[in-house]
């Protein structure tokens, strides 16, 4: 049994994802890394064979249905979900190890870093991290580690297409301890490129909070991909 599974969740990331493995695959350790893939159109399936993944497919492009496909097939005592445009630092194994070595009760998750040196990016991180840290409301693209007892205790991700890393992090909080590392993860920043991010992030803030209200997955889910 293999001490940590990653899970990357993937649609359509040919351009990304071979970043990501290429910075999993310079670890010499007993790791498995699994993707779970929603019929991309692109080469990402291929590209996950040709890096010797455990690939399998989503019957749903629903992000918390693929998180879960991979939880229930991972074989390790660990799981780390993670974005597909993500970026780890060359150290990052070795920290994380000595951490969840001693006690599988608690939940991390990384430091939020993008990959642009736009100044405006910097005020970003920022936020993120103060929020985190405060609130301990990580989103999915700083990255999870959690324990796969504990994982199955609080019965997952639903499989829900929008707010699945928000509403597993509202349960979990309620039974477990999160904390955030001071091992960063880089995520590109592509989704804020062709938008002010001012204008980005309260967007993000009301769907959260209609969410928080009781809107229907749903109509969210249609407005966001929509707009």
């Amino acid at each position: 049994m293999p001490e940590i599974s990653i899970i990357i969740p993937t649609y359509n990331e040919s351009q990304y994802l071979p970043l990501l493995l290429s910075d999993l695959l310079t670890i010499n350790e007993a790791i498995e890394i699994i993707i779970v893939d929603c019929y991309s159109k692109d080469k990402t399936r291929d590209i996950s064979k040709l890096y010797r993944t455990n690939t399998f497919k989503s019957k749903k492009k629903n992000r918390g249905f693929q998180l879960n496909v991979g939880a229930k097939n991972a074989k390790g005592k660990w799981f780390i979900f993670l974005h597909a445009d993500s970026r780890l630092s060359e150290d990052w194994l070795k920290k994380v190890k000595s951490l969840i070595k001693d006690d599988k009760n608690f939940i991390y998750f990384f430091k939020f870093k993008i990959n642009n040196k736009k100044i405006i990016y910097r005020f970003l991180e920022f936020a993120v991290n103060l929020r985190s840290f405060i609130f301990k409301n990580p989103y999915g693209d700083q990255g999870l580690i959690i324990h796969r007892e504990t994982y199955f205790k609080n019965k997952g991700y639903k499989r829900i297409p929008l707010m699945e890393d928000l509403d597993f992090i509202k349960r979990l909080k309620k039974n477990v301890d999160l904390k955030m590392l001071a091992i960063p993860i880089f995520t590109s920043s592509r989704k804020w490129e062709n938008t002010n991010i001012i204008t980005q992030s309260l967007k993000n803030w009301n769907f959260r909070k209609r969410w928080l209200k009781g809107e229907s997955i749903k109509s969210l889910y249609d407005e966001y991909y929509s707009s």
